[in-house]
C-alpha cells in the first residue's frame, strides 16, 4: 500500500503489524535514513541489541538472494520483533522482494531503503499495490517543514531563531535531512544553550557543506558562465546531491529573480530588491544576482522556469538518465544567459 504524505509520522510511530516489509525512498537519502532510523526504534524493544536488527545490502542480496528469507525467518533471542534492513535496493532487486513477500517467512519486518523511484518503477509499483507491504517517498522539504524542523532541532538545545536568521537558514538548508539535521547540531553548539541565533551567527556557522555548490551551479547558469556550471556540476554529482536537487534550486533562483524582477518594475533599485527578499541574497552572490537581474527579462525568466520544470518531470517519468536531462536543462538557460549578456554587451557598446 501506498502511505500518503499526511498519514507518514503516524506509520512511523505506530506501524501496522500485518505490514512484512517497508519501502522507504527518495530524492532525499538524508531524510530515508532517518525515517528508517524512526522506524527501526519504533518496532525494535532494544536498538542496541544486535540480534533484533541485522543489514544488508543490494549487492550482498544478488550474491545471495536467499540471504532476505533466512535472516528474516530467525527466531529473537528476546523479546520483541526484529527488523532486517536492506540498504541500497534499486529496481535490479524486484524480483527477490516479490519472491519473499508472496511467502514471507516469520514475523520481522524489512525495511528497505532506495533512491529516487519513478512512478513506473517496478520495485515501488509491487510495494505500492501488495497488501502487506508499504511504501513511502522521501522528498526535498519544503518550507514550512523546514522550518518545523529547525525549530524542533535548535529547542532540543534552547536555542531559538531570530526572524532573518531563520529567513537564511530556509535559504540554506532542506536538500538533504541529515545534511540539515548536522549543521543545525553544529549551529547549536556554536550558540550554546540559551541563545538566540542571529543572522550573523547563521552566517558564520552554516553555509558551505549545505548549499554554496548548488549556489555555484545556479549562478554559473543564471550567469551564463559554461565552464564553471561544468565544473561545479560535475563536483555536486560526485558528491551524490540528486540531479532533482538541482533542479528544484535552479527553479527557485529564477523564481526569486523573477520576485525582484518585480520589485524593480515597481520603483525599487536592484539594491532594494534583493534585500527584500526572504532569505536576502548571501554577500558571496550578490554581484552575480545583480548581474541577473539587469540580463534577465521577466518574460525569459517565466519560460526558463518552464524549462527546468519541464526537465524534473522527463526525470520521472521518461527512464532518461536524470544526470543527462539536469545538465541538458541547465546548459539551455547557461546558453540564453549567455546570449543575453552578449546582447546587453551590444547595446552599451552601440
Amino acid at each position: 500500500m501506498k502511505i500518503a504524505p499526511h498519514q507518514v509520522e503516524g506509520f512511523i510511530k505506530q506501524p501496522d503489524p500485518a505490514v512484512t516489509a517497508v519501502l522507504i525512498y527518495g530524492p532525499d537519502l538524508g531524510l530515508v535514513r532517518e525515517r528508517a532510523d524512526q522506524l527501526i526504534h519504533s518496532v525494535v524493544a532494544d536498538v542496541n541489541d544486535p540480534f533484533l536488527i541485522t543489514s544488508l545490502t543490494g549487492s550482498s542480496l544478488r550474491q545471495d538472494s536467499a540471504a532476505l528469507a533466512d535472516n528474516a525467518a530467525a527466531l529473537s533471542f528476546s523479546q520483541g520483533r526484529r527488523v532486517i534492513r536492506v540498504r541500497e535496493v534499486t529496481d535490479s532487486h524486484t524480483k527477490i522482494f516479490k519472491a519473499f513477500l508472496d511467502d514471507p517467512k516469520g514475523d520481522s519486518l524489512v525495511i528497505i531503503e532506495a533512491g529516487e523511484l519513478a512512478p513506473r518503477s517496478s520495485l515501488r509499483k509491487a510495494f505500492e499495490q501488495a497488501d502487506n507491504t508499504a511504501a513511502l517517498a522521501c522528498y526535498t522539504d519544503d518550507d514550512r517543514r523546514l522550518q518545523q524542523v529547525i525549530d524542533e532541532t535548535l529547542r532540543r538545545h534552547d536555542v531559538t531563531v531570530s526572524r532573518e536568521a531563520m529567513d537564511y537558514l530556509l535559504g540554506q538548508l532542506g536538500a538533504d535531512r541529515m545534511v540539515t539535521r548536522n549543521e543545525l547540531e553544529k549551529l547549536a553548539l556554536y550558540m550554546a544553550e540559551g541563545g538566540t541565533v542571529s543572522l550573523e551567527d547563521a552566517q558564520a556557522c552554516v553555509g558551505d557543506s549545505a548549499s554554496v555548490s548548488l549556489d555555484a551551479i545556479i549562478h554559473a547558469a543564471g550567469s551564463g558562465k559554461q565552464s564553471a556550471l561544468d565544473t561545479a556540476l560535475r563536483r555536486v554529482l560526485s558528491e551524490g546531491t540528486q540531479p532533482i536537487q538541482i533542479l528544484r534550486a535552479m527553479a527557485r533562483h529564477l523564481q526569486r529573480l523573477q520576485l525582484a524582477a518585480s520589485h524593480i518594475r515597481e520603483g525599487q533599485t536592484p539594491d532594494q530588491a534583493m534585500k527584500a527578499l526572504r532569505p536576502p541574497v548571501i554577500f558571496l552572490f550578490a554581484n552575480q544576482f545583480r548581474h541577473q537581474l539587469t540580463i534577465w527579462p521577466v518574460s525569459r525568466l517565466s519560460d526558463a522556469i518552464d524549462v527546468i520544470l519541464e526537465a524534473e518531470l522527463s526525470c520521472k517519468t521518461t527512464g532518461t538518465p536524470a544526470e543527462l536531462v539536469c545538465g541538458r536543462a541547465l546548459m539551455r538557460i547557461t546558453q540564453g544567459a549567455h546570449a543575453m549578456t552578449r546582447a546587453k554587451s551590444r547595446r552599451v557598446s552601440a
